[in-house]
């Protein structure tokens, strides 16, 4: 057989050679949009990379990104890795320090950023040791952005041939880096290969996975800094499928809007995007999302009522997939076997599901001894394989991968057929009496109450117990709701033990960049006396 490489190139060159004609379509805002073709986005991506070369960069250096999901960012996620360098997403919703943390310890050395976000990299940029130049993307005020070269990307590109002589590039050199999001120290710098890479996309395209195809059309909601959108802009680039993108306007209103003019076929985003749409839905029916088939949903646990309204009111699919930005993301897909019984179906498709091709999983005691996938024994999950990471950056944390797996920090469980179940992060499982509660079952549960818009449920200090959940809810507005009440709703869904005696009702939940709940914000506000906390 030939040894040719998995390279970004070679999706670059497929994508804008066999399927030029394919679209990629992005907002604009107020219902415009503009629409190049996939032959036209592979000139752009010339064009940015003897821009690029031009500035200085070379094999292996980083170069940042600090933009929305738009054309303009997929053009640097082809042409930044198919040059030879490192494209380096930067998350705009960490704070300044940890923004110029990451662009520090990676030694980015050029920034490509959306002009909207200016005023977010402009406290950003006097942090920053390495990076010399700004180039700027789309109108706006950037006097803001002092201290480096800013450029002007229509003036710098327009002047750019549109053919690249793309380099050959060993498919284990490095294609791009994303960093964990920090919520428990300093974020961690993952390094994907071209081959990683690649083979994600693959498997992605797969029917047991997204089944994406040249008869889709994607919209990546999750954000392009967010574990590169879960590698759905490379599945649809190489299965030569249409992309919606939908740049800075995601709010329900506007996704809708987006899905009723573009027809999308497969989307992707987290929960709270999908919890939002169908509120929107609900106040203002009569819209039609039924062109989507498929909606990868990751990054918490997907409830299983917000998949039964979908399927049942709307007719779409809220398949839950699993991963983390170290694993590229996917990892597991929650895919039903065929042949079983509605309630088995509901079952598989609540769990994390199952690993892709090629990836291994296990679940180990505290000792790191492998546990039976029976169902039942719960311990800390591990995993491996061609698009999961070795180690960090730089080896921090070393100790994650002594054992020739990754410590995923999620404890769960896995049945015989497979299909992983996740209970809670190591460190968010509520220990009391010596026993496990599962604060993402009791979250489920309670989110099923007509009255919960969200729920959190975070372990707090018992004297008696060591720990103790607290739910933190979030009502719909003009819905009223007792703890007592919410207490009885959960008494037939989970053992006596697990219910909450600590409950307070918030208006909004605390979240992560990527949009998970802050559940260490939620125990230090706690803490701090910031709720006001009925016990029962």
């Amino acid at each position: 057989m030939q040894n040719w490489p998995l390279t970004i190139t070679a999706i670059l060159q497929h994508a804008c050679g066999v399927n030029g004609d394919r679209t990629v379509t992005t907002a604009d805002g107020d219902s415009r949009y503009r629409t190049i073709s996939y032959r036209e986005l592979g000139a752009q991506a010339g064009r940015l990379a003897h821009a690029l070369r031009g500035l200085g960069a070379e094999r292996d250096d980083r170069v940042g990104t600090f933009m929305w999901n738009n054309t303009e960012h997929l053009v640097a996620y082809l042409a930044v890795p198919a040059m030879g360098a490192v494209l380096h997403t930067l998350n705009i919703r960490l704070s300044p320090e940890q923004i110029a943390y990451i662009a520090n310890e990676a030694e980015d050395r050029i920034i490509i950023a959306d002009a909207s976000v200016a005023g977010l990299l402009a406290p950003v940029l006097p942090l920053l040791q390495t990076v010399h130049t700004v180039i700027v993307v789309g109108d706006g005020d950037v006097s803001a952005l002092t201290g480096v070269t800013v450029l002007r990307a229509d003036e710098l590109l327009s002047a750019q041939p549109t053919e690249y002589e793309w380099p050959e590039i060993d498919e284990n050199s490095a294609a791009a880096m994303c960093y964990t999001s920090g919520t428990t120290g300093n974020p961690k710098g993952v390094v994907y290969s071209h081959r990683s890479s690649y083979l994600h996309a693959l498997s992605t395209c797969t029917a047991n996975a997204l089944d994406v195809s040249c008869g889709d059309t994607v919209l990546p909601i999750v954000p392009m800094f967010h574990a590169n959108a879960w590698g759905l802009p490379y599945a649809a680039l190489m299965a030569g499928a249409n992309l919606v993108m939908p740049d800075r306007f995601m709010d329900g209103t506007s996704l809708i809007d987006l899905i009723e003019s573009q027809r999308p076929t497969v989307a992707g985003a987290v929960p709270t995007i999908w919890n939002d749409v169908m509120h929107c839905l609900e106040k203002s029916p009569g819209h039609d999302i039924s062109s989507l088939r498929l909606v990868a949903c990751g990054g918490s646990a997907v409830p299983l009522s917000l998949m039964r309204t979908f399927q049942e009111r709307y007719g779409v699919c809220i398949q839950q997939a699993w991963g983390m930005t170290e694993t590229s993301p996917l990892a597991t897909v929650a895919k039903p076997l065929p042949g079983v019984t509605e309630e088995r179906q509901w079952q598989m498709r609540v769990s994390q599901g199952r690993p892709m091709c090629g990836v291994e999983v296990r679940v180990v005691d505290d000792e790191g001894h492998p546990l039976p996938n029976d169902d039942v024994a719960v311990g800390e999950l591990e995993i491996r394989g061609p698009w999961i990471t070795g180690a960090y950056y730089l080896g921090r944390d070393a100790e994650k991968f002594d054992s020739g797996w990754l410590r995923t920090g999620d404890v769960g469980r896995i049945d015989p057929q497979g299909y992983v179940t996740l209970t809670d992060r190591a460190k968010d499982v509520i220990k009391s009496g010596g026993e496990w509660i599962s604060s993402v079952e009791l979250e489920n549960h309670l989110i099923a109450h007509p009255a919960v818009l969200e729920a959190a449920v975070v372990g707090v200090p018992d004297e008696r117990w060591q720990e103790r959940p607290l739910a933190v809810v979030v009502l719909h507005d003009g819905a009223l709701a007792e703890p007592a009440e919410l207490r009885e709703f959960l008494a037939d869904k989970v053992v006596r033990w697990w219910l909450p005696e600590r409950w307070t009702f918030v208006a909004q939940v605390p979240r992560t960049s990527v949009g998970k709940y802050d559940k260490k914000t939620i125990r230090a506000r706690h803490a701090d006396g910031a709720y006001e906390v009925v016990f029962l």
